[in-house]
């Protein structure tokens, strides 16, 4: 279904200016969410989960990070995992100045999801629930040497390429992969040193304090991914401390699971639980 309205704008964020766009409901706004991309594509990647959510009530926030899409900065290199943070935070005041005494949550995919668990494991975060697709917190993609490498790499060249993610494994829809490959927005070169070493370090720093996990928080993995390991969501379901976890595995899904052939019921599956979690306000 066509999305009624859209926007889209910017706010000075940390290390650039951060670009923005937004899925709006027609009608009254249920809550508020910010959708929180992953590395090195774009927030306009998911104009078909913000149409969804809008078409349920969502307000739906979607910020660019550092060197992604339409913000500025290095290709692809988010500066830092705390910066990305806070510029996660950013788009949540947006959100909450034009979508005042509403719910708001976080959905977050792959890094986006990652970014999301650093935030709400940092430290009280005034939101009503999160939702992660494909968390990397047990990452096999990159061999030791390219992951010792890293960090020496990130101060000394931290746009130096050190790592190459395949595009065949985001999705079983050839034409998902099609799309991804020749969008201009989407960085096709290997991820820089400070990037990669960002996330390693920042995987590490959220499993040392899943135990900080309080908010409700759903989390969504397809058994099939080969880019963030399917045993990542089982380091959350058991050391959480959540007393509102759910965890749905998708059997056979690849790494986007918003981008499988069975992506209508993957956000189908996020509808009901944000309609849910607005149902107990």
């Amino acid at each position: 279904m066509d999305v009624s309205r859209s926007a889209e704008g910017s706010f000075e964020g940390v290390g650039s200016r951060i670009a923005w766009r937004a899925w709006l409901p027609d009608g009254e706004t249920r809550a508020a969410v910010v959708l929180v991309h992953g590395v090195a594509e774009h927030s306009g990647r998911y104009g078909h989960v913000g149409a969804r959510l809008a078409d349920a009530g969502f307000a739906v926030y979607a910020l660019d990070h550092v060197g992604h899409g339409k913000s500025e900065g290095g290709k692809a290199n988010i500066g830092s995992m705390a910066g990305s943070a806070d510029n996660v935070e950013g788009m949540l005041e947006v959100a909450g100045r034009e979508q005042p005494g509403v719910p708001r949550f976080l959905l977050g995919h792959s890094m986006g999801s990652l970014i999301v668990l650093y935030l709400a494991t940092r430290a009280p975060l005034k939101v009503d629930g999160i939702v992660i697709s494909a968390p990397p917190l047990d990452i096999p993609v990159g061999n030791p040497v390219q992951k010792l490498l890293a960090p020496v790499l990130s101060r000394l060249t931290p746009n130096l390429g050190v790592l190459e993610l395949d595009s065949s494994m985001i999705s079983r829809d050839p034409a998902v992969v099609a799309t991804y490959d020749a969008d201009p927005l989407v960085y096709r070169g290997k991820l820089p040193a400070r990037t990669a070493t960002e996330i390693l370090q920042a995987s590490e720093t959220v499993k040392a304090r899943l135990d900080k996990l309080t908010v409700p928080t759903l989390v969504l993995h397809g058994t099939a991914d080969a880019l963030a390991a399917p045993s990542s969501s089982d380091l959350i379901e058991r050391g959480a401390a959540s007393k509102d976890l759910t965890v749905l595995r998708y059997d056979g899904l690849y790494h986007e699971v918003f981008n499988e052939p069975e992506q209508d019921k993957v956000i189908g599956d996020v509808v009901e639980w944000l309609q849910a979690h607005v149902t107990q306000q």
